[in-house]
């Protein structure tokens, strides 16, 4: 079973140990959601679990997680399913002016 990658931006590598992308297994019997990809890949890292989501276990309103290049709020938010091989996107919003 091919395992699940979560892509990060480069403001978040350092706070992975460098590493641009995090790879979770993919068990076939277990439904993988992005909440629990993310405890998963973010179990060793609890600074970057933390940029992440807040004390509620809710993500942060800038940082912005994609699965099959839909944004996780307009399906269903940390319950969205992930499947083997399926890459998850994570970015964070930017703001200037």
């Amino acid at each position: 079973m091919p395992d699940i990658s979560v892509v990060l931006p480069s403001i978040l590598q350092p706070l992975a140990g460098g590493q641009s992308i995090l790879t979770a297994p993919a068990d076939g019997t277990v439904t993988v959601t992005v909440g629990s990809l993310l405890d998963t890949v973010t179990g060793g890292y609890p600074v970057l679990a933390r940029r992440l989501r807040d004390e509620t276990g809710a993500l942060r309103r800038y940082v912005n997680i994609y699965v099959a290049g839909d944004e996780v709020r307009r399906l269903q938010g940390l319950e969205t399913e992930v499947s083997a091989g399926q890459e998850v996107l994570v970015m964070q919003s930017v703001a200037g002016g």
